[in-house]
């Protein structure tokens, strides 16, 4: 038989399949760009079919005043869920952002309490004090190989410690003179927007810029989707993976900033169940907490959905103690879909 006849054998089907990794690459980063463009739109429904009710159930919903209400609280939720989604996307989770807002409250407000220094000093001893959480967080899990569980899960419980030792369990409120002088954070507007929804705009799109362009934001995903491809490649997986934690710090250590700033008062349990706000925000935004897969766009939406549904319960009558059960629950759900999700790749 010739090489060159065809093989009685064969069937006349013609198996057509990737013939390099480039094309497998390209591939798969074709369905994640469409389930991206899938997601994005799914997220906007919920979100107008949940503004759509509330409005149904109290035409307060749409008033100027609980708009902004709304932004605001989506403010702070959204800020310290950025940090979350970095540390998520490295297959990572922290626990600890709820006390280092805590910490820093204190912290930011005794000094201005007690001190003459310049306002914006004592903010950046806040900022500096939430990076030094991170950084704590960020050597135990990265040198010291602690579960980032268990190691943020730790910090946690001793940073809450750490905030009642220093205000001796009591709140501790702001002086006149220093909640005039950065009371224009947690409560001015410019061009009629709160002053935190221009401060989470400003943090969502420096993240969503290093995420999609810069090699820092590539070594996120990287070390999300595998940890050890990412070691044998070259790229600084421990000091990537550390960073992650210090930014999540920081941007907790703003959070508390603008909670001092428009509450004019610090208590050592502020920031109490923040964590797991953040948690479901990112996961309701669709970021993957196997890592190495979201977006900060999924993260907006997610805060703007939880910030909404929140409102809609209170504008219901619903209980604080419901309002856990409703999230507790949207925790579950999303996790249980994101399992369905892996199982299916």
């Amino acid at each position: 038989m010739s090489a060159d006849a065809p093989n009685p054998l064969s069937n006349n089907r013609e198996t057509v399949v990737p013939t390099s990794t480039t094309q497998i690459e390209r591939a798969r980063r074709s369905r994640s760009a469409l389930l991206r463009i899938i997601g994005r739109p799914g997220l906007a429904g919920v979100l107008a079919l949940l503004c759509a009710v509330a409005s149904v159930i109290s035409p307060n919903f749409l008033q100027v005043a609980n708009v902004i209400n709304v932004l605001r609280q989506m403010a702070l939720y959204g800020i310290v869920s950025i940090g979350m989604t970095l540390v998520i996307l490295t297959a990572g989770i922290d626990l600890s952002v709820g006390s280092t807002v805590g910490i820093v409250a204190i912290v930011v407000t005794q000094i201005l309490h007690a001190t003459a220094l310049a306002p914006w000093l004592a903010l950046m001893v806040g900022i500096v004090t939430g990076a030094a959480v991170g950084a704590l967080n960020g050597l135990g899990i990265a040198l010291g190989r602690i579960p980032a569980f268990i190691m943020t899960l730790g910090v946690m419980v001793m940073g809450r410690g750490i905030a009642m030792t220093l205000a001796n369990g009591e709140p501790i409120s702001l002086s006149d003179s220093a909640a005039t002088a950065i009371g224009w954070i947690g409560s001015g507007f410019l061009l009629g927007i709160p002053i935190p929804v221009w401060v989470f705009a400003l943090v969502a799109l420096s993240a969503s810029l290093i995420l999609r362009y810069s090699r820092y934001g590539r070594r996120i995903y990287a070390v999300g989707s595998n940890e050890e491809a990412a070691r044998l490649s070259g790229l600084p997986v421990l000091g990537t993976k550390a960073s992650v934690y210090i930014i999540s710090g920081v941007l907790a250590a703003i959070t508390a900033i603008v909670f001092v700033a428009r509450l004019s008062v610090a208590e050592p349990t502020a920031g109490t169940g923040l964590e797991l706000e953040a948690i479901a925000i990112t996961v309701i935004g669709g970021v993957s907490l196997f890592g190495g897969e979201g977006t900060i766009s999924g993260t907006i939406l997610g805060a703007a959905i939880l910030a909404v549904l929140a409102n809609v319960l209170n504008l219901a009558g619903v209980t604080p103690f419901t309002q856990q059960i409703v999230k507790g629950a949207i925790i579950v759900i999303a996790v249980f879909v994101e399992i369905l999700k892996q199982r299916k790749k």
